[in-house]
């Protein structure tokens, strides 16, 4: 089961690019299907069946694909994401060309996300994520634009310098263990640690920082997160560089590297900067998708945070605030889409009011940006006190403390941006604009709903999946 998550989108690619033109029109209801039937099964399948089918090759080394709870969180997050960047990409690409080049680069990334998620083996790891940078990459300049052009190369020069660390990790953990699984490398790392596996650890760490955009590894992110086209930057923000770099790290830490004291230090540390110095800068910009990109960093901060605890609770927190962030994130930037599409611009300072002609966008914004702060009883909230909770009985209270004060940051930040964009005095060149198209609302008000439906539910997503998760990862 868990390969047809990659062979079925695979074969549909190839198959769209036939030289039919009836097919092209199948792409939109097809990647929407995908989406559709990926959440469903995320969310209605038995975990026991997910493994039935498994996908093994001798002789290239071991490569299996292996879904577990941790797997169906991830699989349901690209699902929901894969949905709404669908869907501003379609009603956002003018042309017919590149609206079908987006949808074919948009499951290219799926497959390389959903291997990313099921495999167990570091070098399956590495190319599965290379799809996944590769298909990213040629999103971010898909308008062949100045700045487009420019993030993508940021992103290229960036990713690489990760590619080769992780290479280098991969290369030197087979040299000293005599494999990639993630099972054998961790049973040697527990038996016979030496300064080798250590580097090669602190290495793999490090190329998954970059890709997370993680201070001070974070120069790219805004960059790319700015110029992106509307469609690509959803799916960037919403899950690309969770899948590529912030579960990735949960998964090897968890599962190969161990807690072990340094690595711990390191995580905290990196977790503590990281949201104090994207909710400072997310305080002093004026472009409204650069705010968000700032604000993600500090956000993912918070998860790399959680994880630096070591402890099962600590690990739920982060894959929950992780799941949470892929749907408020994912809202904002679709809102942001929205605002674009109607003013033309991405400058604040030159809006306002906006509220008054679209209000589903105005209302829904607030509904993410309450989440993103961590206020009740919204998602949000709920992942940050769990988060919050962990670092402070894992005894670390300077760190905890930190991470409330930073959630104050958030509120400012947020408040600045709904009483620029939407609050006020609307003015006088948007005096005539509408709401967004319906493609656009739809992705809107489904993730709106979907943070609503979390946060009010909390009890049930504590026993269904909190819980659980603690158990998988204790």
């Amino acid at each position: 089961m868990a390969s047809l998550l990659i062979l079925v989108p695979l074969l549909g690619v190839i198959l769209l690019n036939l030289p039919l033109r009836f097919l092209k029109r199948l792409a939109f209801p097809f990647a929407l299907a995908l989406a559709l039937i990926q959440a469903s099964l995320a969310l209605f399948l038995p975990a026991d069946l997910w493994n039935r089918i498994v996908v093994s090759f001798d002789g290239l080394g071991n490569f299996n694909l292996t879904v577990d709870r941790l797997s169906i969180v991830l699989i349901l997050s690209i699902a929901i994401v894969l949905f709404a960047a669908l869907f501003v990409g379609w009603f956002t690409i003018q042309d017919e060309k590149k609206r079908f080049n987006f949808i074919n680069l948009l499951i290219l990334a799926v497959i390389g996300m959903n291997g990313v998620v099921m495999v167990r083996d570091l070098f399956s790891l590495y190319v599965y994520l290379e799809v996944t940078v590769l298909a990213s990459l040629v999103l971010i300049s898909l308008d062949r634009d100045r700045d487009g052009l420019e993030g993508s190369f940021k992103y290229l020069i960036l990713s690489t310098v990760a590619t080769v660390m992780m290479l280098t990790a991969i290369a030197l953990l087979l040299m000293t263990t005599g494999s990639t699984s993630f099972s054998e490398v961790a049973a040697a790392l527990k038996t016979r640690p030496d300064y080798v596996t250590t580097l090669a650890v602190a290495v793999f760490v490090g190329g998954l920082s970059i890709k997370s955009g993680l201070v001070p590894f974070h120069g790219w992110l805004p960059d790319v997160y700015s110029s992106a086209p509307a469609g690509a930057a959803v799916l960037l923000a919403g899950i690309v560089t969770k899948a590529t770099g912030i579960y990735t790290m949960i998964r090897l830490v968890t599962a190969v590297f161990g807690f072990t004291p340094q690595l711990k230090a390191l995580l905290l540390f990196i977790g503590a900067i990281s949201i104090v110095v994207g909710a400072l800068a997310a305080l002093g910009q004026k472009d409204f998708r650069r705010m968000l990109a700032y604000s993600s960093i500090s956000q993912m901060g918070y998860m790399i945070l959680s994880l630096g605890t070591g402890t099962p609770l600590g690990i739920a927190g982060a894959v929950f605030h992780l799941f949470n962030h892929a749907i408020f994130k994912t809202q904002l930037f679709v809102n942001a889409a929205a605002v674009e599409e109607q003013t033309g611009t991405h400058d604040m300072d030159v809006m306002g009011g906006l509220s008054a002609r679209m209000p589903v966008t105005g209302a829904t914004s607030v509904v993410a940006f309450l989440s993103t702060a961590g206020i009740p009883p919204l998602a949000g909230f709920w992942s940050k006190l769990i988060i919050i909770v962990a670092v402070w009985v894992s005894g670390y209270h300077i760190y905890a403390t930190v991470a409330v004060l930073a959630s104050l940051v958030t509120c400012a930040y947020f408040l600045s941006m709904q009483r620029r964009v939407f609050f006020g005095k609307l003015a006088e060149e948007f005096q005539s604009i509408k709401e967004a198209r319906v493609g656009i609302l739809v992705p809107e008000v489904v993730l709106a709903l979907i943070t609503i439906a979390i946060g009010v539910l909390f009890p049930y997503f504590l026993n269904s999946f909190i819980l659980p998760m603690i158990s998988i990862v204790g």
